[in-house]
């Protein structure tokens, strides 16, 4: 049978009859703070927005923000019903040609219209997500070396703190300039916009999982390796089964704070660079200048931050999956 999720752990158990007072407070300190504290950071924002006027009006309150969400989710919707109503005239056209020429190749034109709010989520979802694993692909196994050799950790360190703190504005231009000058094809696979941001990305994100790696291999119990010694198991059986196993929660953790960065850099590469995604989006409505912008970009900064919790929560989820400390509750 499986077991429940610990959230809805007490939620059962009320159903059942099980200490309702008991589950009745574990119910208050899930979802009863967080509303409250929700609900004291709106009342404060409304009354500091009602103080603040700016060059372009009011500054927003949760009112207008949630209007603009709103009207970006039916621009989005129309979007949408544009772009079908294109393809379908598109087939109209070609069957018509067809009928008077079996020979007719038909020619499909991609939708051009500008992407929408939701469409530039997605983008940066995927950019940030491409960005993500290239540099855990990077990491882990450098860690693991760096961890298990100590001539490694001493070469590799002071490189390591040199390039840890750099910022993706500094990465961005140098980024951008090498990928015109390799990335250079008539029929390119993707577009150097995304290169560049998920390259930036990779640059800026991997050092959290790379330095926990080597910490987690490094602290492995020595009884652990001992063992492995004894049993003679080869290096690659050693990590296997004595090395990745115990390392694991430090890894998952290197990988939530590596997540968490790279998010963060994506928006600047995007906003900097003027690459597709939310980042661009932010900086267009700030050039546009209209009286929803500043609204709008509150709507993105809410959707920044929610995608950023969601991406967290996410990657708790998937460290307490695999690994044996199934107990964690890190915030």
């Amino acid at each position: 049978m499986l077991a429940l999720p610990r959230f809805f752990e007490p939620y059962a158990r009320l159903i059942k009859g099980e200490q309702p007072d008991v589950q009745l407070k574990a119910i208050l300190h899930q979802i009863g703070y967080p509303l409250l504290g929700i609900l004291a950071f709106l009342f404060l924002w409304s009354q500091v927005a009602s103080n603040i006027t700016t060059s372009l009006g009011k500054f927003p309150d949760p009112q207008s923000v949630y209007t603009q969400a709103q009207n970006l989710w039916s621009e989005h919707k129309e979007d949408r019903i544009k772009e079908q109503k294109f393809y379908e005239r598109q087939e109209k056209r070609n069957a018509k040609k067809l009928e008077k020429n079996p020979d007719y190749q038909p020619k499909i034109r991609p939708y051009t219209g500008a992407p929408t709010f939701i469409d530039q989520i997605v983008t940066s979802l995927i950019t940030v997500m491409a960005g993500f694993l290239l540099s855990a692909v990077i990491a882990i196994p450098l860690g693991i070396l760096i961890g298990l050799n100590q001539g490694l950790n001493r070469a590799f360190n002071p490189v390591i703190q040199v390039f840890k703190p750099v910022s993706p504005l500094a990465w961005l231009p140098l980024v951008t300039m090498l990928v015109s000058a390799l990335y250079v094809t008539d029929d390119p696979m993707f577009a150097k916009s995304f290169l560049n941001s998920m390259i930036t990305v990779t640059l800026c994100s991997l050092w959290p999982t790379l330095i926990n790696t080597a910490i987690g291999v490094a602290s492995v119990e020595k009884d652990l390796v001992n063992v492995s010694r004894v049993l003679r198991l080869n290096s690659l059986v050693h990590v296997q089964k004595i090395v990745l196993p115990s390392s694991l929660p430090m890894i998952f953790t290197g990988l939530r704070l590596s997540l968490g960065v790279a998010w963060m850099v994506l928006i600047a590469a995007e906003m900097l660079a003027q690459n597709p995604g939310l980042g661009k989006f932010v900086w267009d409505e700030f050039q546009n200048g209209s009286s929803s912008s500043l609204s709008r970009i509150m709507v993105a900064v809410i959707t920044i931050g929610f995608i950023g919790l969601i991406l967290d929560k996410s990657m708790l989820v998937l460290q307490n999956f695999f690994s044996w400390e199934k107990n964690s509750n890190t915030v």
